[in-house]
């Protein structure tokens, strides 16, 4: 079997929970609040400014230039890509994308972008890719199974959302990664093995727990307001 493949397997639970999830779930039947739309687009502009940053870490470890420019494709793709699902969830809350930015982060967004830092300063290439794939391939099975489960039309206030991450064919980013990881395990000891998934799997669980973020509108437990 598969490296990448054994990862998916162990991690089935935490991705049935999170197509299970409210707010997933309220992509699909269009049932959002404004107030989660604006906290999850506000905590994911900064997520995505750590992945990126984590991208440039997997490049200074890249030892070949077609990895950096796997690296560096994705960097331009959440520069110019990524930006037209968070518009979609801006416009049914009645928001501008612009007025969303710099915002700090809430306690698990800060604890999933440190984990996935520490693993791309401290470990290899295939720790990188292991600790990042599952942000692409949730979002992935995420946008087939709303796709397939509500058949979204046009008139959809999260078509464009959906449309946006259901599978993009053979060479989507979440193919390329699994096979990147896929020849790099080959050259791996077993404990490597289980630290990458271990990285894999905590990135999983985070990725569940950023939905929840969203969907309860998590912020730090004391105001600082309220500290005398």
């Amino acid at each position: 079997m598969r490296f990448s493949n054994e990862l998916r397997q162990k991690a089935n639970p935490v991705f049935e929970a999170i197509l299970q999830h409210p707010f997933v779930q309220g992509i699909g039947k269009g049932t959002l609040e404004p107030e989660a739309l604006i906290h999850y687009v506000k905590q994911d502009f900064e997520y995505l400014n750590t992945f990126m940053q984590i991208y440039g870490l997997a490049i200074n470890k890249s030892t070949s230039r077609d990895d950096i420019a796997m690296f560096n494709e994705q960097i331009s793709f959440i520069l110019h890509s990524e930006i037209h699902p968070h518009n979609n969830f801006c416009r049914v809350a009645g928001v501008s994308y612009d007025d969303l930015h710099h915002e700090p982060l809430a306690p698990t967004a800060h604890h999933y972008t440190r984990h996935m830092l520490d693993v791309a300063q401290k470990g290899s290439l295939a720790d990188v890719l292991a600790v990042l794939l599952p942000c692409p391939w949730t979002y992935q099975v995420i946008g087939d199974y709303l796709y397939e489960t509500f058949q979204p039309t046009e008139d959809h206030p999260f078509f464009e959302w959906i449309s946006f991450y259901r599978s993009g064919g053979e060479m989507s980013v979440t193919t390329v990664f699994c096979n990147r990881l896929d020849e790099l395990a080959k050259d791996t000891t077993a404990a490597q093995k289980q630290d990458m998934l271990d990285h894999f799997l905590k990135s999983c669980q985070l990725e569940y727990a950023f939905w929840e973020m969203a969907y309860t509108k998590e912020s730090w437990p004391v105001s600082l307001e309220a500290v005398t």
